[in-house]
């Protein structure tokens, strides 16, 4: 959506915004309440129809960048690595000794008493 671009209808829900792919522009007009994302240089995904130049949305969609992270979970990030860097929060690991069993001895066939073998 191009930044400085949105209009807001006093007294209504409607507004209208500009979104381009920095070669060209489109208009676009919505009425309805625009999602929490929703930010002027932020991408948006709109349905609705073409008309006399002018794209009447009846869905707005806003997009996060790859870096989003809802607050919640920067917060248990935060903490678990405050935990990692505190001293003495978690019990050091008991060594392990993994032995790995020995394969089985192979077969072999042992002569009776009084066999020979060729």
């Amino acid at each position: 959506m191009l930044e400085g671009s949105v209009v807001r209808e006093q007294g209504t829900l409607a507004a209208t915004f500009v979104v381009t792919d920095r070669f060209r522009e489109q208009i676009v007009r919505y009425e309805g309440i625009l999602p929490d994302l929703f930010r002027e240089g932020q991408s948006v995904v709109a349905t609705g129809t073409l008309a006399g130049g002018r794209f009447d949305a009846t869905e707005v969609l806003a997009k996060h960048d790859e870096n989003y992270m809802p607050t919640e979970v920067a917060d248990a990030i935060a903490r678990a690595k405050q935990k990692q860097t505190t001293p003495g929060s978690y019990p050091a690991a008991a060594p392990t000794t993994e032995t790995t069993p020995p394969a089985p001895a192979p077969e072999v066939a042992t002569p009776e008493a009084g066999e020979t073998t060729p």
